[in-house]
């Protein structure tokens, strides 16, 4: 089949993989402008050089023996490697979170910038309309954050779209800043500490390169609770509890920069994937708020395709 995926992150890539495997052509299309999604790394130019910034997901863990498996090819190629800091069985992409995006999307046709507005069907398949116009398939996965679910899904599988509503994403509002010296504290994670969530010395991941870098994530309660405030009031409320966390002031910044995740952390439907004979869905909110569960969801949809 010719079968289109919407939505490029780990779940619709992990898909891909599988199908072209078993011999179906894949279009992938994405909103973004690259590879990434909450596993996004964002370079920023300093007076020290470049800093690199993990603003999305910090690192993940691999318990499944079948993805422990697939971590270790993403280490043989060079884009993952263990962060012990994070705990004994933490991994990260190399030298950026969104490493692992991108080498998965190296072996698809991606199209980035692409927002899939609407979803019909068709007598002989699927058209998917953009702003650009429209694209036809044989068959269509979802592979979005639940909140994005709903719009596309509701008018061909209302239960599926219940069931993306009553799923919902914890916000984390995430600051990344970069010093001209090093921050005094001698681990390089912390967590749970007032309003921080997590607070991780990025430029002490493997593969890192640049000048002291910090990314600083909000709790899920205070991030909901400051949720439309300025990007520069909340650098100001985290870096000051990162400073707290010092026992005195930061060194002087290079670079401070805020981003809102509205859908940060996925709740869990309580599934896995879903399939219909023609459409499907697959992420992390069915499963769980872990990268392993993205995974797991779109290697359990492209099994169900695969089956009939």
């Amino acid at each position: 089949m010719k079968i289109a995926i919407i939505g490029a992150g780990l779940a619709g890539l992990t898909a891909a993989g599988a199908l072209k495997h078993a011999g179906h052509e894949i279009a992938l299309f994405d909103k973004a402008r690259g590879p990434g999604g909450r596993m996004s790394t964002r370079r920023t130019e300093t007076a020290l050089g470049m800093a690199f910034f993990d603003h999305g997901a910090q690192y993940f863990t691999a318990r499944d023996p079948d993805f422990a498996a697939e971590v270790a090819r993403w280490q043989a190629g060079g884009s993952a490697a263990r962060w012990p800091a994070a705990g004994a069985d933490a991994w990260v992409g190399t030298p950026g979170m969104n490493a692992i995006i991108k080498a998965l999307a190296a072996d698809h046709n991606v199209r980035w910038t692409c927002r899939i507005e609407s979803i019909a069907r068709e007598v002989n398949g699927w058209s998917l309309i953009h702003s650009e116009g429209a694209e036809t398939a044989d068959a269509v996965i979802v592979a979005v954050p639940a909140e994005q679910v709903a719009d596309l899904v509701a008018v061909h599988q209302p239960d599926w779209a219940e069931l993306a509503q009553a799923t919902h994403s914890q916000p984390c509002w995430t600051v990344m800043a970069a010093f001209d010296a090093p921050v005094a504290i001698a681990d390089d994670c912390l967590r749970t500490r007032g309003a921080i969530g997590w607070a991780a010395r990025n430029s002490a991941k493997p593969g890192r390169t640049g000048p002291e870098s910090w990314v600083v994530q909000g709790s899920p309660d205070w991030s909901a609770a400051h949720l439309e405030d300025e990007a520069e009031a909340v650098s100001t409320l985290l870096l000051a509890e990162l400073a707290a966390m010092a026992g005195g002031a930061l060194p002087a910044t290079l670079s401070v920069q805020a981003h809102r995740w509205r859908y940060a952390m996925s709740g869990s439907a309580g599934r896995t994937a879903l399939w219909d004979g023609s459409l499907g869905l697959c992420g992390d909110w069915l499963v769980g708020p872990r990268i392993e569960s993205a995974w797991a969801s779109g290697r359990a949809l492209a099994a169900l395709v695969v089956s009939g």
